[in-house]
């Protein structure tokens, strides 16, 4: 089993880590569009525009490396031999719920 929940990890992460890069290139290309056209966030009409994707675009940025680590850690568990045991109770956590939430630290009861 572990290999199984190793290979689907591993498959997501490698999707994650291309839509973070991805997102870094449309970071990249709305600072890069503010900077060509003289905008006053405050005051222009399309400057609301602009701040607001660049701060839509970076929240999904931050969630994305947030989501990196959370894959990396379960990776990491797997290698330990402590994959599916709850990080609070140390009970096994429910396969159910890992099949859902594969980078699940704790277990149903603790994580309420």
């Amino acid at each position: 089993m572990d290999e199984q929940v190793q290979d689907v990890l591993a498959a997501e992460r490698e999707t994650t880590a291309e839509r973070l890069a991805a997102l870094e290139r449309d970071l990249e290309g709305i600072v890069e569009s503010g900077r060509l056209v003289a905008t006053d966030d405050e005051h222009d009409p399309e400057g609301a525009t602009i701040a607001f994707e660049r701060s839509q675009t970076g929240a999904f940025i931050e969630d994305a490396r947030k989501h990196l680590a959370d894959l990396d850690s379960a990776l990491e568990r797997i290698a330990t031999g402590e994959y599916g045991i709850c990080e609070k109770c140390a009970q096994p956590i429910a396969a159910e719920r890992l099949m859902v939430r594969p980078t699940a630290k704790t277990c149903i009861n603790c994580a309420v």
